[in-house]
């Protein structure tokens, strides 16, 4: 009997520490803004299910957020009403530019008005971008995912719900780029996603959130005005806006997970 006991007090710590759900609530004025990248059902023996979340566990997740009175905003509004947000506002961004943030994605956001920033890499389709982190990433996976073509992406924009940001031409590594190249990732997807959505474009994604202070500066220099990174966490009220954090929402979270990342930023420690 002791040794269940003590198995199942073992349990209960783990547990404890995996998600830390005893701990408070970071300040609930402060922001959150989440990370996506697919809305689609998983892949068997896919390598990135983590990038997909069904769509109706996204479903679960917005109704979740609506019901407890979550605030929507774009990274544009976020940035510009920094500090002036009710409690609990949050902004749901996409990295990349799947079509399933179209057909899957928006049709929740439509239904739950809650608003999103989708980050566009312009020179999208045919590229498997896992690649230029680790080159034996090389399955192709990430190539086959079907991206949303421009007039999609004009769709978008002229919803009342979407904003387009940049995250390159390429979905390059910065950091393997020099002056010259990198600030031409950044000036040319910004422009081109300008002439195609007929707006302004200032909000950025690093891709696979690699960058450095270099990068910063020219993220500044080639026009931008807020930036989000794949750090976890959650800002205080006067952030960096060229180096926001966000909270990452996996395709292998469960609902009780995905509450405790918006309330502490991370899961467990």
């Amino acid at each position: 009997m002791i040794y269940i006991l003590i198995f199942l007090l073992v349990l209960v710590m783990a547990f404890s520490y995996k998600y830390a759900w005893w701990k408070p609530a970071l300040d609930w004025k402060r922001p959150r803004v989440l990370m996506y990248h697919m809305v689609r059902e998983h892949i068997d023996g896919a390598k990135f299910n983590k990038l997909r979340v069904a769509p109706k566990e996204f479903e679960k997740q917005v109704a979740w957020m609506k019901a407890e009175g979550f605030h929507f905003v774009t990274m544009q509004e976020l940035q510009k009403n920094w500090g002036k947000h009710p409690e609990k506002t949050v902004a749901i961004t996409f990295d990349d530019g799947y079509l399933d943030n179209l057909e899957n994605a928006y049709p929740i956001l439509e239904k739950y008005q809650a608003k999103a920033t989708i980050y566009i890499v312009v020179d999208r389709h045919d590229r498997d971008w896992s690649t230029y982190k680790k080159a034996h990433h090389n399955s192709g996976e990430l190539a086959r995912e079907a991206k949303l073509n421009d007039e999609q992406v004009q769709f978008l924009a002229n919803s009342s719900l979407v904003e387009i940001g940049s995250h390159t031409m390429t979905h390059a590594n910065l950091n393997k780029l020099d002056d010259v190249e990198c600030l031409a990732e950044l000036t040319q997807s910004k422009q081109q996603l300008e002439n195609l959505t007929a707006k302004s474009v200032t909000s950025f994604a690093y891709p696979f959130g690699i960058y450095s202070q270099r990068d910063v500066a020219l993220v500044k220099q080639a026009g931008y005005s807020n930036a989000v990174t794949t750090e976890e966490g959650i800002d205080g009220l006067n952030p960096d806006f060229m180096q926001l954090q966000r909270i990452k929402i996996s395709g292998k979270d469960s609902m009780f997970a995905v509450k405790l990342r918006l309330k502490l930023g991370k899961r467990g420690f």
